[in-house]
């Protein structure tokens, strides 16, 4: 419990700045995002399927949350969120949580990268205390304009906001290269908030800051009479689905990194899906942001040496008491800093090394599908993207539509299990894999033969390669049976 007690701690001190920026992307207030995080920390981390994962809002949810509010209004953005959470509620009850999985790596990352691109492009405008316009393509056409009308012989609040977002910027990425191993726990998010904060409050700076309320009650929007009444509108009940999808995959993607840092209690996906079910329908009941489980701060928190769930738990309780007692502090934080933060998050999900890896390790077809997803996401919308992606997907099976049902046999003997697969092993089969493979003995050496498999595609290599690789780092005896090919895409 002090493990946890302190790793609480750390994930607070991340999660603050991420919270309110997430919201200012998201174009509600900077307390929705706030609201969030407690109701992930108090409730979401009771109930979680992993339990040293981090629920609140989460930056890939951001620009379709803004598109939400910018086209029906804040007020239709609770009654979606309940919809979504009930979705969510439904599938992890009727067992459907490790279909997400499912989803083709290169769709997933491809989506991660345009949500980045389109931060950047968007908080860009925040840097220079202005809001940001209604389209990627917009803010990215208006970006040069902001360039050039700047004036550094007049230092207008223009000027000075931009000086405070690139020092926010500086600080984050200079802390993160060169902090003493002693405070390596200590994120540069924080760093960066607190110097610009800093800055701006001692040469009193005329720029804009955080505006949140005197009481944390008053973030909270109670539902009223016609509270499902936006749901009559059938664009908004897809709307629904898209939130439930996207935060389900992301969630449990996050999961499964999450598994693969430490070796405890592994991830319940279904769990799991209905803890952030009856997190999103309490967000959405509250007003808040949607929440996922997020990567960032559940690395911190593995990484500050947390053991169990309560260290999530601990963390909304100190967002909580801090938004409670300290709201004036809050106010002093410039939005320039916050946009510096999102800036520099948005371009850590461009990760080219995905797209890389993919067109290395596995040809041309799933490359394209990271960069079809990508431009359709930044180009088009988040859905359009996605759904994209998954369509170039199935381009995947057709060489191998005879053979698509994946046999999975399993024998154990005293001294080993033995696994055999008979068929073409695709996404389609992500799901029997990762149950099969999940329910072996612990710590048993393993045979899996590999030899009937005519085809593996990246999505199921994937999978392979991350699970031999924690059982190896567990020291477990694995011997793999199979064509050269096979062998080398696994050891890849």
């Amino acid at each position: 419990m002090v493990r946890d007690f302190a790793a609480s701690i750390v994930v607070f001190l991340v999660a603050m700045p991420l919270c309110m920026g997430i919201a200012i992307a998201s174009g509600v207030p900077p307390e929705k995002g706030l609201v969030t995080g407690i109701i992930g920390g108090l409730v979401v981390g009771l109930f979680a399927g992993s339990p040293l994962q981090v629920s609140g809002p989460a930056a890939g949810l951001a620009v379709i949350v803004f598109e939400l509010v910018r086209d029906h209004g804040l007020s239709a953005l609770g009654p979606i969120l309940v919809l979504a959470g009930a979705f969510q509620l439904a599938a992890g009850i009727f067992k459907l949580g490790g279909w997400f999985r499912a989803i083709s790596p290169a769709v997933v990352h491809g989506m991660l990268a345009g949500i980045g691109a389109l931060i950047v492009v968007g908080q860009f405008h925040t840097l220079f205390d202005a809001k940001p316009l209604s389209n990627g393509l917009a803010n990215l056409a208006a970006a040069p304009g902001r360039v050039m009308g700047l004036d550094p012989t007049n230092m207008t609040s223009t000027e000075v906001a931009l000086g405070i977002g690139l020092l926010t910027i500086a600080l984050m990425i200079g802390w993160e290269k060169l902090r003493p191993a002693a405070l390596k726990l200590v994120p540069g998010a924080l760093i960066g908030v607190v110097g610009a904060t800093l800055v701006a409050w001692l040469a009193s700076l005329g720029v804009v800051r955080v505006s949140v309320p005197e009481s944390i009650a008053a973030a909270v929007t109670v539902p009223g009479a016609s509270f499902l009444s936006p749901l009559a509108d059938p664009a908004l009940i897809l709307s629904a689905v898209a939130i439930a999808f996207i935060a389900s995959a992301e969630t449990l993607l996050s999961a499964a990194a999450v598994d693969r840092m430490h070796d405890g209690v592994r991830t319940d996906y279904n769990k799991e899906l209905r803890a952030q079910g009856i997190g999103n329908l309490l967000c959405g009941a509250a007003g808040a942001l949607p929440m996922t489980g997020v990567i960032v701060r559940s690395s911190a928190n593995v990484q500050a040496g947390a053991t169990s769930r309560w260290s999530a738990v601990l963390h909304g309780v100190w967002i909580l008491g801090f938004v409670a007692l300290l709201p004036w502090l809050l106010r002093e934080i410039p939005m320039a800093a916050l946009g510096g933060v999102l800036v520099v998050t948005g371009a850590r999900l461009i990760s080219l090394k995905h797209v890389t890896h993919l067109f290395s390790h596995y040809g041309v077809l799933p490359a394209l599908i990271w960069v079809a997803t990508f431009v359709l996401v930044v180009t088009t919308d988040l859905l359009t993207g996605v759904l994209a992606g998954i369509a170039l997907s199935l381009v995947e099976l057709a060489p191998h539509v005879r053979r698509l049902n994946l046999k999975v046999a399993t024998a154990h003997n005293d001294e080993r299990s033995h696994v055999s697969l008979d068929g073409a092993a695709t996404f389609l089969s992500v799901p029997k894999l990762n149950k099969t493979l999940d329910a072996l003995p612990e710590g048993k050496p393993l045979t899996l033969e590999l030899h009937k498999v005519p085809a593996i595609d990246h999505s199921c290599a994937e999978l392979l390669r991350e699970w031999l690789g924690r059982q190896r780092k567990r020291g477990v005896d694995v011997t793999l049976l199979g064509s050269p090919k096979h062998l080398e895409r696994l050891a890849a």
